[in-house]
């Protein structure tokens, strides 16, 4: 491999966790990368389709605690890059939705690293709708605002949450579960009635996904007994409603269920995948 010439680096999104959810591209570039820069979202699954001779480079944080910090990881991406490599940065979700992907797209232009950007589905859409929650509805929700729930610390201001107190769209807010009890309560604060329905769903599209629901002043109470932890996402609003009544996810036959398939993987494949389209964890 040349090493005087400079490679790429490949900006992806890896959607929420279900392997399904993958764009096409992100599975091609995951087949030929060099090197992938990956996080702690990123669903074991897709892990999987990496190929074998590619160099594994964890930089997965979780609250309050990264190994890795992002200047760090910027320097990783533009060495690796510089070596002649072809590089996959897979981040969680979107890389531009709360995912610092433009933070890592402006070293590149700065180190001169050609970089391209592949578009993930985000979370803030994609987990809603596996709880049966659409975040928008002619006759409930016109639009959807997406807030992180976790803001960049010594940042001056903060959220503004009187106009989103206001608003009668769908708020979703990401990384917000350590944050849910100032969340409602700002939210209560500036006008939005007690009763304003509310959900969270943890660690949506995946097995592990389990949802709850309630209001604004009950919401902390359930998330406190039903022990929701993080990643989980906080959706307000009217939709929520809705979610009872066409929750499908969690409704399947087999949900919740783990099995193993004892035949030769050539031989499990398609048993392997119905069990998987009825639900269960194989």
């Amino acid at each position: 491999m040349e090493t005087n010439k400079k490679g790429k680096v490949y900006l992806i999104g890896a959607g929420p966790g279900d392997v399904g959810l993958l764009t096409l591209k992100a599975a091609e570039l995951l087949k030929t990368a060099h090197v992938v820069v990956f996080d702690r979202l990123v669903g074991q699954d897709i892990l999987k389709l990496i190929n074998n001779n590619a160099l594994l480079i964890d930089v997965g944080k979780t609250a309050g605690n990264h190994p890795v910090p992002q200047h760090r990881i910027n320097e990783v991406l533009v060495e690796q890059a510089s070596q002649g490599k072809i590089v996959a940065r897979l981040k969680g979700g979107d890389c531009f939705v709360f995912g610092r992907g433009g933070e890592e797209a402006e070293r590149l232009v700065q180190a001169g690293i050609p970089f391209e950007i592949v578009p993930g589905i985000t979370s803030a859409i994609a987990v809603p709708a596996y709880a049966g929650i659409p975040v928008t509805h002619r006759d409930l929700a016109t639009s959807f605002h997406v807030i992180t729930g976790h803001e960049r610390e010594g940042k001056d201001g903060g959220i503004d949450f009187e106009p989103l107190a206001k608003l009668n769209g769908t708020l979703v807010f990401l990384m917000g579960v350590g944050n849910l009890q100032h969340i409602v309560q700002s939210l209560m604060a500036h006008g939005k009635s007690p009763q304003t329905p509310v959900a969270m769903i943890e660690r949506g599209t995946t097995y592990a996904q389990r949802s709850i629901s309630g209001d604004l002043q009950s919401i902390v109470q359930i998330a406190t007994e039903a022990n929701i932890q993080s990643p989980a996402i906080i959706v307000v609003g009217e939709v929520v409603t809705l979610k009872d009544r066409l929750s499908w996810r969690e409704k399947l036959p087999l949900w919740g269920k783990r099995i193993v398939v004892t035949r030769a993987r050539m031989q499990a494949s398609d048993m392997v995948q119905r069990l998987a389209q009825l639900g269960a964890q194989v």
